[in-house]
């Protein structure tokens, strides 16, 4: 892990950042303090849950979402 102070973090933000992105771990200090650190972000799919059988089941409402939408705009209630 790399330290470095606010002072250098302001002038080498972006080199800096590439040593992040590279795998490195960047240690800010402020009065020879920890105070954040920098890290690359950890990439994660989210799964969501399936949902067909719950769509399926629901009723039609035999119009579109864009003519619902165009209907409330007529009768100026949006």
């Amino acid at each position: 892990m790399r330290e470095t102070s606010v002072r250098e973090v302001r002038e080498k933000l972006s080199t800096l950042l590439d040593a992040v992105a590279a795998g490195d771990e960047v240690l800010i200090l402020r009065n020879g303090k920890p105070a954040a650190r920098l890290t690359a972000p950890v990439l994660q799919r989210v799964q969501f849950a399936d949902r067909s059988e719950l769509r399926a089941a629901l009723p039609s409402t035999g119009s579109t979402a864009a003519d619902l939408v165009r209907a409330l705009r007529d009768e100026e209630r949006y």
